[in-house]
């Protein structure tokens, strides 16, 4: 899993609530389980008419956006469904932080395992960092982990909280096999003395 230590890119604005897991990734395209690949198909029902054109009006096939790593959206983000291939098309995308008011629960902790930040912020202040992101692609904004701190384009700092071991494991890129093999060498011994213990097995 890729780290997360700290990211300064463009911020796409996308203020609708309730955005759900088949607005993320459509059903059709849960046929794969490979995490890459999916980023083409995010939110593919509102980027793309059926002619598979792309809708100019959407916000991430904006010019000023098309690159975006931090995604600042409605309440009730990612709720629906449990699809993990929700964070994966997110992350394939480039998008590596989404900030809202609130999160469905399984989507939020999927994020943290796939190297996505989500940051849950009052209500006023996702404001304030939705109008910085309407700015496009001048307005960059700054999102640490480390000191767990987002800065706006124009200097405006909001502290976020965020689980200490989540933040271990986000900092460090550890998925659950990455913690897994931390432990390695103890499995290793484990495996040597059961071995010798019941060699029949």
């Amino acid at each position: 899993m890729d780290k997360f230590e700290k990211i300064t890119g463009i911020a796409a604005p996308m203020p609708l609530v309730n955005i759900d897991t088949d607005m993320i990734i459509p059903k059709v395209f849960l046929k794969t389980i490979k995490r890459s690949g999916l980023g083409v198909n995010l939110f593919d029902e509102m980027r793309f008419d059926r002619e598979g054109n792309e809708i100019p009006d959407f916000v991430l096939n904006k010019p000023q956006y098309r690159d975006a790593e931090v995604l600042v959206a409605g309440d009730n983000f990612g709720c629906g469904s449990s699809r993990e291939h929700a964070p994966w098309a997110i992350k394939d995308f480039g998008i590596r932080c989404v900030i809202s008011t609130s999160f469905a629960d399984i989507f939020y902790n999927n994020c943290f395992k796939n190297g996505i930040l989500p940051i849950v912020l009052p209500q006023e202040q996702v404001d304030v960092l939705m109008q910085d992101a309407e700015k496009g692609a001048n307005a960059r904004m700054t999102v640490d982990l480390e000191s767990q701190e987002i800065t706006t384009s124009d200097g405006q700092v909001f502290p976020f909280e965020v689980d200490a071991f989540r933040k271990h494991c986000l900092i460090n890129g550890l998925d659950d096999i990455g913690l897994t093999m931390e432990k390695s060498a103890s499995i290793d011994r484990f495996e040597s003395a059961a071995q010798v213990a019941r060699p029949w097995v």
